[in-house]
């Protein structure tokens, strides 16, 4: 999966990141075009709580590891 995100809390303000099989990640400054849209998010990062309203998946909240402060609105592309 590729993931277009635009917001705060990341390296840079617009970035693409991957998703690969095997779990691994790496993310690219701008946006990597083609784009198949798959749906669009919101996620909240307040410390340890994440809040993500998905257009696919609806309302989750996930607990992480470390503390940190995100907004972000993406697009989730196949």
């Amino acid at each position: 999966m590729k993931y277009i995100e635009l917001g705060l809390g990341n390296h840079w303000l617009i970035r693409t990141e991957y998703e690969n099989e095997d779990g691994t990640e790496h993310e690219k400054k701008g946006i990597d075009f083609p784009i198949y849209f798959y749906s669009l998010y919101l996620r909240i990062w307040i410390n340890r709580s994440v809040f993500i309203l998905d257009t696919k998946d609806g309302w989750k909240k996930q607990k992480k590891t470390r503390k940190s402060f995100k907004f972000i609105i993406g697009i989730v592309s196949k």
